[in-house]
């Protein structure tokens, strides 16, 4: 397991970002998504807590094959998804992914949003997680992206807004702008795989920075587009969206549950005071096969020679059917020093 602390400052007010998250979530996923590839949203409901109050659960499938670094890819089955669950009870959300192929790796995120530069040093007050953690400020402005997302209209160092009149951002921003909030993010990486954990923790957590630093961005970015909404215009544009982006990765028709009512806490369960996505692995008994349906053997258990006096060949043996392991003992499979010495060139 491997946990970090990640400090990301917004030139905006944390009322603000909670319309602007939510649209930019949206906006950005309908660009990375394609036909095949993308994020579907397979849930989408109001939900009470008894500690948190009113908020959202939101679940999401992730399809990515195509975006695996290429030690990934060598080792998944090209149809895969990560499960993306969330609670959001603004200013608190809980985020959790899960992989369809791999299920010893996980990723919790824990998040607060507080009016400040990100001096908070006990918003997470749990004794493990202090000393454990690492903390990793994160600069919208200046930290390097990686070059396949990189926008012009959206480097913050020349970017200013038209109806906030907020930017450009210049060095040591952080300690002159006003308004200024801070998004802390308390990431938990676990793949518990012998060999492989800690390098590929480690490649998850620049991964998981990465797409942290490109949202931020884009969502000050964009800022003039969503700065006037409302709450019920945001939830309109985010139902659109979702459904527009459902359609673009070929779930037809769309799969999306979006409700008005809030769910009851007994509903679902989950982590923490956090719900779960009920889920059923039965198949329908349309598809059933009969108990009673007799097996098909396609050889007989054991084989008895015949006994003849000359052939030299013991009288009344029997042979048993040999173990099929012996056609897996030539099967050959990527060794661990392989896979990681991928994992290092990325």
């Amino acid at each position: 397991m491997l946990l970090k602390e990640y400090r990301i400052c917004m030139p905006l007010t944390v009322e603000e970002y909670r319309i602007g998250q939510l649209y930019m979530i949206s906006k950005h996923s309908h660009e990375q998504s394609d036909r095949g590839e993308g994020v579907e949203v397979v849930q989408n409901e109001p939900y009470e807590d008894p500690a948190h109050g009113q908020g959202q659960f939101t679940e999401k499938r992730v399809y990515l094959n195509s975006k695996l670094p290429s030690w990934a890819r060598a080792v998944v089955p090209k149809i895969f998804y990560v499960t993306e669950k969330a609670w959001n009870y603004y200013p608190y959300t809980i985020t959790e992914y899960t992989c369809s192929f791999l299920p010893k790796f996980s990723i919790h995120i824990e998040t607060k949003y507080e009016d400040n530069k990100g001096c908070n040093d006990n918003i997470f007050d749990t004794e493990l997680k202090d000393n454990e953690r690492e903390v990793c400020f994160v600069d919208i402005a200046y930290d390097e992206i990686p070059e396949r997302y990189y926008k012009e209209s959206e480097d913050l160092r020349y970017f200013k807004s038209e109806k906030t009149s907020r930017g450009m951002l210049q060095e040591g921003w952080r300690d002159t702008q006003d308004p200024i909030m801070c998004s802390y993010k308390l990431v938990t990486v676990k793949f518990e795989v012998w060999g492989l954990q800690t390098r590929v923790e480690q490649f998850v957590h620049k991964v998981v920075r990465d797409v942290l630093l490109l949202g931020h961005r884009q969502a000050f970015a964009w800022v003039d587009e969503w700065i006037d909404m409302t709450m019920d215009e945001v939830r309109e544009f985010e139902r659109a969206i979702q459904e527009a982006t459902n359609q673009k990765i070929g779930m037809f028709p769309p799969s999306i549950s979006i409700s008005e009512t809030p769910l009851s806490s007994c509903a679902l369960t989950g982590p923490a005071s956090a719900p779960s996505t009920p889920m059923c692995t039965d198949a329908p008994e349309s598809l059933s096969v009969p108990k009673d349906r007799p097996r098909k053997k396609s050889a007989p258990e054991t084989l008895t020679l015949p006994d003849p006096d000359s052939s030299g060949v013991l009288q009344g043996s029997t042979l048993s059917p040999q173990p099929v392991s012996n056609h897996l003992q030539s099967a050959t499979l990527p060794s661990s020093s392989s896979v990681l010495a991928e994992v290092d060139e990325h």
